[in-house]
């Protein structure tokens, strides 16, 4: 079996790595290994780095070793944009992305080199689109489509939406404000009233914004957008005005079992409610599969997967890596040395992807390079997270027109 050449590096902080060798298939992961959002990147990071190296054990991707260079971005643009030239130089044909500020400056450049580059969960909404961005990949539900399902959910919870008052608690940046266009319309189509309160980073006093959603505005539902530390600060804080945490429903970054310690536990922060894009708890074979690695080579399991929330997403972000990979090879007649172009027809191959159940049946062919916009919600109980919904989708038809829309600004 080929050596696995797994890095993990802040930019800067290691020698360069010699370029691809053959045989070998080099791509990128950014992750926040420090920051603000390090209790979300550490994990995710982690559940990336173990499903390559389980791939790797068992081959690779048509026998060719895959060699993964992560990046610490920090949450911070310029590391990110020195980091993209290094995965360049390193001859990486994909590199997963991390944050929405970092995709937005690296959209362009990724078009230019023919570099795809996956954004699930974040990014730029209109990248949906894959006939106006062919070489960006949300891979999972955009803000767009958590609005719309975030949407969709309350209006379940309330068993309506005319003359209901909602209110959107968001950290006040690119990604916070990215899902407001679609709260804006389901708003006047619905018939509820819609208060928006910013949080400005980084997110960790909101008692001022609680208070005046629970007293002054009285909302009868609130959709939050936080994430790093400030999710436990909310729910610690919505509590504290006397606002039952049932009336509240999270976007993906800000429901996880980190979350849940910082507030103080299940019972702090039962009934608090959120939307996840990839399946919550140990139950999957896809886990088993990594255990199983690490106890064949003589290694315990990493704490990090006790976190199954980020680590999960970290699996389901490498297995469309290596999926893509997989169908590039093919293209490629079985070579390793693919192009950026081929791992992109990749990517447009991958239909009804569900990895044993870890994943809604993802689809990434016919132009919907978001996959469909799949989410469940998942409560917390005294047991911790447990399914409240099936996989669905929030008021689709709106949210991809409005794509189409947007992506057509772009020429």
């Amino acid at each position: 079996m080929k050596k696995i050449l797994t890095s993990i590096a802040v930019v800067g902080g290691l020698a360069a790595m010699t370029a691809a060798h053959a045989g070998e298939i080099v791509i990128g992961q950014m992750t926040d290994r420090t920051g603000p959002l390090a209790n979300v990147g550490n994990p995710l990071g982690d559940g990336v780095r173990d499903y390559i190296d389980l791939v790797n054990s068992q081959g690779g991707v048509g026998g060719h070793t895959i060699r993964l260079i992560g990046i610490d971005n920090q949450y911070k643009v310029p590391p990110a944009v020195e980091g993209y030239q290094r995965l360049k130089s390193e001859g990486a044909v994909l590199v997963g992305l991390f944050g929405t500020p970092i995709t937005q400056a690296l959209t362009a450049d990724l078009e230019k080199d023919k570099t795809p580059g996956t954004t699930p969960g974040f990014g730029t909404a209109a990248a949906a689109d894959g006939a106006a961005f062919p070489y960006l990949f949300p891979a999972a539900a955009s803000y767009w489509s958590q609005a719309g399902a975030s949407v969709e959910y309350a209006k379940q919870q309330m068993g309506g939406l005319k003359g209901k008052k909602i209110a959107y608690l968001f950290y006040d940046n690119p990604a916070g404000r990215e899902g407001l266009p679609v709260l804006r319309k389901l708003s006047e189509m619905e018939g509820f009233t819609l208060n928006e309160f910013p949080v400005p980073a980084p997110g960790i006093e909101m008692d001022n914004q609680a208070r005046d959603i629970a007293r002054r505005y009285r909302a009868d539902f609130v959709i939050s957008h936080l994430f790093g530390r400030a999710p436990s600060v909310q729910i610690n804080a919505l509590t504290r005005a006397g606002f039952p945490l049932e009336k509240v429903v999270s976007f993906v970054w800000g429901a996880s079992e980190a979350d849940v310690d910082a507030a103080g536990g299940n019972e702090a922060a039962l009934g608090y409610s959120g939307l996840q894009f990839a399946g919550v708890g140990d139950d999957f074979q896809v886990r088993r599969d990594i255990r199983a690695m690490f106890k064949a080579q003589g290694r315990e399991p990493r704490t990090s997967m006790s976190s199954t929330v980020f680590y999960n997403r970290g699996i389901l972000i490498a297995a469309l890596h290596v999926e893509a990979l997989t169908h590039a090879v093919e293209i490629n007649g079985g070579e390793a040395d693919v192009t950026g172009t081929q791992v992109r027809d990749g990517f447009r191959k991958i239909k009804d992807f569900s990895l044993g159940g870890l994943l809604p049946p993802l689809n990434l062919a016919g132009g919907d390079h978001e996959g469909g916009g799949w989410v469940r919600v998942f409560k917390v109980t005294k047991d911790g997270f447990a399914p409240a919904t099936d996989w669905f989708k929030g008021y689709r038809d709106v949210v991809f027109e409005m794509i189409k829309e947007e992506s057509a600004k772009k020429n």
